[in-house]
């Protein structure tokens, strides 16, 4: 799904038939009043030619996703993903995937893969076209840092920042709170020019690290405390996975982001709420270095959104990192991890996630939204696309005693089912599955009662139930080993009442079970994944996160699935009939190991 323009007056036909929210407002407003019609396409950021040369760019709005590479992308990327990349896309317009590497310590390429491989699986890409000419808006702030540094010693020599030595905690205590004012740096009056020596000192690495930070200087008396002076640089010796050893001082996330947007020349800067304290700061920095002549107006503005808050899940990197280091799950794609990866693994689609970005909207409003609600997107997508099959999961075996009289000693029984029994509108429908009934077939345990409860519509001794797609079968009883745990359910197959046959409906049955032929079920390890915790908000009000996880989030098994299952290749998605939707691992599914993840039941079992 490419974010492509064509023409400098393309419409944007999506952008009507979405549900509207106040982002969507604003873009609206901003196209119809032109406010950025005189932005420039062509060149790289950063180059002169796109602050003036060039032509009027035609992509009407600039979006971007900007992750930091310090770890994998979880599901409230995820929407950021959607909501970005869609725009774009609804209104013609082009998103720029950029990563924010600002802090080398903990930044890895092996992340920079995993978000462009979750970026793109997605359904989303970083291309646009016009007029012939091709480009791919894949970004790094490490692209910009000769130009930060630059900025940076603008400011200084503006009178706009300078090179604090105070030690961290002074730095801390002199800041103030809520209640209190700072207190202004001993180094604040510092001339621009000791400044600017001090700083390229630091640059030069004649400064341990922590000896000393550029700082804004705007005031220490204000009442959001983001604008009391803020860190702009930083001294760290840690070899960067982009730029090697070529720095040792790097700018700080909240300096080297509005930078960025500008550059690329975004017109809509979409962040999370927790970033609107900072959005005065974005504001001044920018505003100072356009009255230096480094950048062209009008600057990027930022708009924030809730973040998605999702019951039964923590999005904290650092704790779902300590998930992983600590073994509480097997990696971060653990199909009970709400990282993307884990998500893919789990079974979720492209598209289920596409439509529960859409399904929660965006709003300025922090909300909380249940689980379920994912779980529901998923099935909505997979009702009427994950072909059908029978498994059993806690299987007894069931022998027609009657079998070898009435049919024939070791005949199979070719049987068949739709495997989609409502196919999308316009699609055809595929080839029916194929599996065969014989003697002996594995049944699931609770499908047998040797004393029935009130209601109990399955085999019990004297009742008569279909086997699906097979025929209908009388029980007789049951034998049992020595601690009286059943061991086999026997029946009688009463004749001439196979489905699709003529006799079909002589027998009325009250329940049809589900079963797999022992001659030709297949042996599956099946993963019965439920939620990593059992509290809704494992993460609020100071509770250890750790206590809250669910002793029961994976059961497995050792069940038996129909023939047609066992072709399933890795990433197959099946609804197994009563139990819910399946996913062949993509990690440990093969063909002679088959591995089937529950992806959800058939309905939420959570009681909401």
């Amino acid at each position: 799904m490419s974010s492509t323009v064509s023409t400098p007056d393309s419409t944007a036909p999506e952008a009507a038939h979405k549900p509207s929210n106040f982002l969507r407002q604003i873009i609206e407003h901003d196209l119809a009043a032109g406010t950025y019609a005189q932005r420039r396409w062509g060149g790289s950021p950063g180059d002169a030619a796109h602050h003036g040369a060039g032509q009027p760019d035609p992509a009407k709005i600039r979006t971007r996703f900007p992750p930091e590479p310090n770890g994998y992308l979880h599901v409230g990327h995820a929407k950021s993903i959607c909501l970005n990349f869609g725009l774009a896309r609804d209104y013609g317009g082009v998103c720029h995937l950029r990563f924010d590497d600002t802090n080398p310590e903990k930044e890895d390429q092996e992340y920079v893969h995993s978000i462009i491989d979750a970026v793109r699986w997605l359904g989303f890409d970083w291309a646009s076209s016009f007029n012939g000419q091709h480009e791919t808006h894949l970004y790094q702030a490490s692209d910009y840092f000769d130009f930060m540094y630059r900025a940076a010693e603008h400011l200084i020599e503006a009178g706009h920042a300078y090179v604090d030595e105070q030690s961290a905690d002074e730095m801390r205590a002199n800041r103030g709170d809520f209640s209190k004012p700072g207190v202004d740096s001993p180094f604040r009056t510092r001339t621009p020019a000791e400044n600017l020596a001090r700083f390229r000192q630091m640059r030069d690495g004649e400064l341990p690290d922590g000896a000393a930070v550029l700082r804004a200087k705007i005031d220490m008396a204000s009442p959001n405390i983001n604008m009391r002076d803020p860190a702009i640089y930083r001294i760290r010796r840690a070899t960067h996975h982009h730029t090697g050893d070529k720095w040792c001082i790097y700018p700080m996330y909240t300096f080297a982001h509005p930078i960025e947007d500008a550059l690329e020349q975004i017109t809509h800067s979409i962040c999370t709420l927790e970033f609107e304290d900072q959005r005065p700061f974005y504001d001044w920095l920018l505003q100072r270095l356009i009255e230096g002549g480094l950048l062209n107006s009008p600057p990027p503005h930022q708009h924030e959104f809730a973040r998605l808050n999702l019951t039964y899940v923590v999005t904290s990197k650092r704790k779902l990192a300590q998930l992983v280091r600590d073994g509480h799950v097997s990696g971060w794609d653990d199909p009970r991890m709400p990282t993307i990866v884990g998500l893919r693994r789990r079974g979720y689609t492209p598209a289920s996630l596409q439509l529960f970005a859409e399904r929660i909207g965006v709003t300025k409003s922090d909300s909380w939204i249940d689980y379920s609600t994912l779980e529901g997107c998923l099935r909505e997508d997979l009702e009427h696309q994950a072909h059908r099959g029978m498994a059993v999961l806690d299987p007894v075996k069931l022998v027609l005693t009657n079998w070898d009289e009435v049919m024939g000693a070791g005949h199979l029984e070719p049987c068949t089912l739709p495997a989609l029994p409502h196919p999308p509108e316009g699609q055809p429908a595929p080839a029916p599955r194929q599996f065969s009934i014989g003697k002996e077939v594995w049944i699931e345990r609770e499908d047998f009662a040797e004393v029935p409860p009130k209601g109990y519509k399955r085999l019990f001794p004297g009742n008569k139930v279909r086997l699906k797609g097979g025929y209908v079968i009388e029980c007789t009883g049951c034998t049992k080993d020595a601690e009286g745990r059943i061991t086999e359910v026997h029946a009688t197959v009463v004749p001439d009442t196979k489905s699709g046959t003529p006799g079909a409906d002589s027998v009325k049955v009250k329940a049809a079970i589900t079963w797999v032929g022992v001659a030709d079920g297949v042996a599956a390890e099946i993963r019965l994944y439920d939620r990593l915790f059992s509290d809704a908000n494992p993460d609020a009000g100071g509770k250890d996160f750790l206590a809250c996880l669910n002793p029961n989030s994976l059961h497995v098994v050792t069940g038996y699935v129909e023939p047609s299952l066992a072709k399933a290749q890795p990433d197959d998605k099946f609804q197994f009939e009563r139990h819910g939707y399946f996913v062949a691992d993509r990690a440990d599914h093969t063909a002679g190991r088959p591995v089937f993840n529950r992806i959800t039941g058939l309905k939420d079992s959570w009681g909401h």
